[in-house]
């Protein structure tokens, strides 16, 4: 069954995110997600505390970029949001917004190389691993977590072009898809991810998330054409996003985390919405 999901913007103030998360845990949803862009809050900070003021609620990192963190302090903060609540966190990781990445001198020559790296450290250190490695990018001397996860810590990776695809396949627990592409690019996406995991005898399921693009309420459907958006969207009420969910679950999608348009100004409204009127068409 295909998942669905809402987006907490980091574009909303810090000061608000605890009626989000609140109005995402009393109307069911399945999941509320959130990502770190520069330069607004961060999302360890944010997570934590939506994970603290919420009771059952799953929070997924999709995603943290890579050149701005250094690994070891990546599995300390994900080893620890796993040990306070349990069973609740995915973190995903990614290369980054180059430009941001070279606004804050972080940009790297190679960012495929630093993400292999920093995948293969991550999921060591959270399996509890004591490591040493002398990468081009991830540099480790005898480094272990003290407080490592009690049980497994999924990371997912985003990816894009065909070399992340299959680096995500063969290294990753997931894989996070933006809204950039059509139908056609999701399928040849999972076609390149079941590949890489079967060449690297990996076993077990690996989901596939996308983001959608998801315009609802007053003239949804020209506000959207006013966007130029040319990928994963919708505009509509809660039917039309149904199918627009279950057409993407076709195209080979696990999940389906719906983020709203630049032009919402209410996301509490944004995340009811999708518990309470498109989750349960789903059901």
């Amino acid at each position: 069954m295909t998942i669905l999901a809402a987006t907490c913007w980091p574009q909303i103030p810090p000061e608000k995110v605890r009626e989000v998360a609140r109005a995402a845990e009393d109307s069911g949803l399945a999941e509320l997600w959130l990502w770190e862009d520069c330069f607004y809050g961060g999302a360890m900070s944010l997570a934590s505390a939506m994970l603290a003021w919420t009771d059952r609620l799953p929070v997924a990192i999709g995603v943290l970029p890579v050149p701005l963190r250094n690994v070891a302090l990546t599995a300390m903060e994900t080893a620890a949001l796993h040990r306070l609540f349990p069973g609740r966190v995915t973190v995903g990781v990614g290369h980054g917004v180059q430009r941001w990445m070279t606004q804050v001198g972080a940009r790297v020559e190679s960012p495929v190389t630093l993400l292999r790296e920093y995948l293969f450290a991550l999921r060591g250190l959270l399996r509890g691993e004591r490591l040493t490695m002398e990468g081009r990018y991830v540099k480790l001397d005898r480094v272990a977590l003290d407080w490592p996860p009690l049980t497994a810590a999924p990371v997912f990776a985003a990816a894009a072009g065909p070399r992340t695809l299959r680096l995500t396949g063969q290294l990753a627990d997931g894989t996070i898809l933006d809204s950039s592409g059509d139908a056609d690019r999701v399928r040849e996406a999972r076609q390149v991810i079941d590949e890489a995991r079967a060449a690297a005898d990996r076993i077990g399921p690996h989901p596939v998330v996308l983001y959608l693009l998801t315009v609802t309420g007053r003239d949804a459907a020209r506000r959207l054409e006013a966007m130029g958006h040319a990928g994963a969207a919708v505009a509509g009420d809660a039917h039309a996003v149904a199918d627009a969910v279950r057409f993407w679950a076709g195209a080979g999608v696990d999940k389906v985390v719906l983020h709203p348009a630049s032009d919402e100004t209410d996301p509490v409204a944004f995340v009811r919405f999708a518990a309470e009127q498109v989750q349960p068409l789903l059901a």
